[in-house]
């Protein structure tokens, strides 16, 4: 449809210096609010990664003082929004644009994208993802996935205030518990919710996730489901225990032992979060034998395999350097528990659980369980052209696993 307005839709990325771009980008977000075909501007993968905002959305919306531009900065655990006049609006847009890396303007006549990268960016169009009149209605405030307000459990951990703010030192601690009930729910939403899940935490420690847990599971299925958190220090499960009875967490329980003789015969879902060194193995084999329906680790320590890692060749070479023998037994430690799984008919995902920022114990590993593996000696043939590669003897979990 023919607007009248001047269609900036470029088929081919336009690559250049930076300023040009910028200013051709500015252009169009100040053309398309003034013909009033602006959708929404996104800024997002910032340059700084030590930020808490992550993300920043911009939309036209309507108020009492006339069309305003609003600004949602979004962190980990909360929106900010507030309002801006669209001259003071434009002037932060510019702004913002030198600590974001990608923005995106949508407009009803392109979506148009800048990507910064070192000295240069790059500017392309495609057809637009709206094509009706923009929405000028503010948008509903955010629900935290984990709740704050009159929760009680993480008062009594210690992640809240007395008036159920997060503590200043618990941000990160809060953000992970977020983070984990969002992957978390990003499995389980695919299961029945008549489904009964019965959760074993290994090594629970003082029970931010495994309340969080039991806490989204009772509002997803109604009761149909069993929490159990182990854990070897006798302080810790004495504790959880009794905010577990003062908040009425009646099927939360947590019990002293370890991940070795922990009792999961009736579990089907198994979490082992930062489990030092080979107690992931131990964790992810106790799953595997049990037919776990969802085993999910975020493995810590990485020492088992470094010590038997002898490469030859070129490899050797780049091997000599401790930082880089560190980093590469973590990739072969994690790598191969991630095969591992797969060959005993686990869909495996191997990703960041959180910002490098908040803790260096990011990686996680998630397998679900699916048919039997038509595939395991191939996969398991693979494990070993890995293992010739770096010189290494055996995979812990190899041992356990008896392969």
């Amino acid at each position: 449809m023919d607007t009248g307005q001047e269609n900036h839709y470029h088929p081919q990325p336009i690559v250049t210096s930076m300023p040009d771009n910028t200013s051709s980008f500015i252009k169009s977000v100040r053309q398309s609010i003034s013909d009033g075909t602006f959708h929404r501007l996104t800024l997002s993968s910032r340059s700084d990664k030590t930020s808490d905002c992550v993300k920043v959305i911009i939309k036209p919306i309507s108020t009492k003082q006339g069309t305003m531009l609003s600004f949602v900065n979004r962190y980990a655990t909360k929106d900010i929004t507030k309002n801006y006049a669209t001259p003071e609006g434009l002037a932060m847009v510019q702004d913002l644009l030198s600590q974001f890396l990608d923005a995106c303007l949508f407009s009803t006549t392109e979506d148009l994208s800048l990507r910064r990268y070192g000295k240069k960016s790059r500017l392309s169009s495609k057809a637009p993802t709206f094509s009706g009149a923009p929405s000028l209605t503010p948008d509903r405030i955010k629900k935290r996935i984990v709740p704050t307000e009159n929760n009680v459990y993480l008062k009594e951990l210690g992640v809240l205030t007395d008036d159920f703010n997060v503590k200043a030192k618990m941000h990160d601690k809060y953000r992970q518990i977020c983070k984990f009930i969002e992957i978390f729910d990003s499995i389980v939403r695919k299961w029945s919710t008549s489904k009964q899940i019965r959760a074993i935490d290994m090594g629970a420690g003082k029970g931010y996730l495994t309340f969080a847990m039991y806490e989204y599971l009772e509002q997803r299925n109604k009761g149909n489901s069993r929490v159990v958190g182990i854990e070897n220090r006798g302080e810790l499960v004495d504790d959880c225990n009794r905010i577990a009875s003062m908040v009425g967490f009646e099927k939360l329980s947590f019990e002293r032992g370890t991940i070795e003789d922990a009792d999961i015969a009736d579990s089907n879902v198994l979490i082992a979060l930062h489990a030092c060194d080979t107690a992931t193995d131990d964790a992810i084999y106790r799953g595997i034998q049990s037919n776990m329906d969802l085993i999910i680790c975020a493995p810590c320590c990485h020492k088992q395999l470094r010590s038997q890692m002898n490469a030859k060749g070129d490899l050797a070479g780049i091997l000599q350097h401790g930082i880089l023998l560190e980093r590469q037994a973590e990739i072969l430690t994690d790598g191969i528990r991630a095969l591992l799984l797969q060959a005993f008919g686990y869909r495996t995902r191997v990703f960041e659980f959180i910002f490098p920022s908040h803790t260096a114990k990011n990686i996680m590993i998630v397998g679900e369980r699916m048919k039997p593996s038509s595939d395991r000696q191939s996969v398991l043939q693979t494990i070993k052209e890995i293992k010739d590669l770096y010189g290494i003897e055996q995979h812990y979990l190899e041992k356990l696993l008896n392969v």
